[in-house]
């Protein structure tokens, strides 16, 4: 990927270490095995794994595609073609709120995942803005004409299936002769 073809790359919120460190520890909680866990959690593994998740947290929007990679320690890049996003929607939640923060959930046609999104960028700072500039290229990607479309309005290609067709008919003409 070039410089050129990237038109913006997502800027994630730090509160993101913040929300990870309580999300984690509200599973954690929830769970009876998970209560013992908390202290370690809350002393130094959680900010070191959120710290890890966040430095690895990248979006960048080209061209012709979303690209997105994220994890602590097993990563994971996505590449969704602009032309394969269905919807974009923000979720929240009070965590969220309270942190001011949003999801940004991206899904695709075909529905690669039927449990739930493509996508889901949380934190990117002005969520809006970045949302905007997603649908604004997926409709110029959309909106290009076609090359056969193109064709089709050649001079040339268009005498071509006007012969075409008088030979069609022609070979009708004799089927019905005989």
């Amino acid at each position: 990927m070039t410089e050129s073809n990237i038109i913006q790359k997502a800027v994630f919120s730090p509160k993101i270490k913040t929300y990870i460190l309580f999300f984690v520890a509200f599973f954690l909680m929830i769970s009876i095995i998970g209560i013992p866990l908390l202290l370690i959690w809350f002393l130094g593994t959680g900010r070191y794994m959120s710290n890890r998740y966040f430095e690895n947290l990248h979006c960048v929007l080209t061209e012709r595609q979303l690209i997105f990679s994220k994890g602590a320690f097993f990563k994971v890049e996505k590449t969704i073609p602009l032309e394969n996003i269905q919807d974009l929607t923000f979720l929240q939640n009070p965590i969220l709120n309270l942190l001011e923060l949003k999801i940004l959930k991206i899904e695709t046609a075909g529905g690669s995942n039927p449990h739930g999104s493509d996508m889901k960028l949380i934190g990117i700072i002005e969520a809006d803005a970045f949302k905007k500039k997603v649908l604004n290229q997926r409709e110029k990607i959309i909106d290009k004409p076609s090359k056969e479309k193109t064709r089709l309005e050649d001079p040339e290609t268009i005498a071509l299936l006007r012969e075409m067709r008088d030979l069609l008919k022609e070979i009708k003409l004799i089927k019905k002769d005989k």
